[in-house]
């Protein structure tokens, strides 16, 4: 999560995400409220890539892994911690292929899924140092 000369560190933490009760991802025009509750429920989880390192102006794709539910019919988010900021949220998709972007960040980010593989994909594209940040993948609350 520190930024190293011309390196764009990302780092991707494990994320357990309570899908029924505890936690909301809330956007009201454009505001985000994210409430985070770090332990599970039945057995649902997401787990997120290793960390990776890559230079300015490269591509990567982050991935994350659903257990106990189905990524496929879930409506998925991204959402990233900048060193020292608070959480903003990058954007979703929907149960199907249908995907919104922060107005701010459209363009850069691609999401994706793969109902079979129960995978939730970021591409992260023509990165820049101010990329560097910790990148969560959360599911939305029925």
């Amino acid at each position: 999560m520190l930024l190293y000369g011309l390196l764009v560190i990302i780092s991707c933490e494990k994320l357990l995400f309570v899908l029924d009760y505890c936690c909301n991802l809330i956007v009201l025009n454009h505001l985000t409220l994210f409430v985070p509750c770090f332990s599970a429920v039945r057995g649902q989880s997401l787990t997120s890539s290793d960390s990776v390192v890559k230079k300015p102006g490269e591509s990567v794709t982050l991935s994350c892994t659903g257990s106990g539910f189905s990524v496929g019919s879930s409506y998925m988010h991204w959402i990233r911690q900048k060193p020292g900021k608070g959480l903003e949220w990058i954007g979703r998709i929907d149960d199907g292929t249908g995907t919104v972007f922060a107005q701010s960040l459209q363009g850069q980010f691609s999401i994706t899924k793969d109902s079979n593989k129960n995978m939730l994909y970021l591409e992260v594209k023509s990165l820049k140092p101010e990329d560097t940040a910790v990148y969560y993948c959360a599911r939305q609350s029925q």
